[in-house]
């Protein structure tokens, strides 16, 4: 089925594209969202009076994504992670780690166009992302991530009273001991 996408859709084009897609997507995902519109003499009409303007903005996409790549490849962050002693972080540095750290910043982007070599970040280091932007514009930032480490007890040495009392000590501590009956013995004379 052919359809002409109404808005940006990053795997599939941008605005007033013409895509061939399987009916499903277009009736169940596409249409009830604005995605896209049905491919038809009204709608080409339609999409050739708005040719400009969608030109217009693509331009001004293309030159925000530039100004952009600038200002976030000069970007360094800082991650502070709790880690042990040898340097393995308690969790992961994962994109939503870094689309969080990048929003404390006054950059909003979203986590599915942060890439980071492999899928997360194990260890104490540096590192880089790449940060899709618009079309094939990318841009790549330095994530430094610092190891915390957690302090903790060391355990103590045991005591000469166990933790748990065995039941016989329980019910012996409860109970004062009674004097057990002496048997009287007879002595033989």
């Amino acid at each position: 089925m052919k359809v002409i996408l109404n808005k940006d859709l990053v795997p599939l084009g941008e605005e007033g594209d013409i895509k061939d897609v399987a009916k499903g997507y277009a009736r169940n995902y596409l249409f009830p969202r604005g995605i896209a519109l049905p491919y038809n003499e009204k709608t080409i009409k339609l999409f050739e009076s708005r040719k400009d303007e969608i030109e217009a903005r693509k331009v001004q996409k293309r030159s925000d994504a530039s100004g952009l790549k600038e200002k976030l490849e000069s970007l360094s962050i800082e991650i502070t992670m709790s880690a042990g002693p040898n340097g393995k972080l308690y969790g992961a540095v994962t994109n939503q780690t870094v689309a969080d750290e990048l929003a404390k910043q006054g950059y909003q982007i979203e986590r599915k166009r942060i890439e980071i070599s492999g899928t997360h970040i194990k260890n104490v280091g540096k590192y880089k992302a790449a940060v899709r932007l618009y079309e094939s514009a990318s841009a790549e930032i330095s994530i430094n991530v610092i190891g915390q480490e957690i302090k903790t007890e060391t355990a103590k040495t045991p005591s000469s009273k166990p933790f748990r009392k065995r039941r016989e000590e329980r019910t012996h501590e409860v109970h004062e001991e009674q004097p057990e009956p002496q048997q009287q013995t007879k002595s033989q004379e």
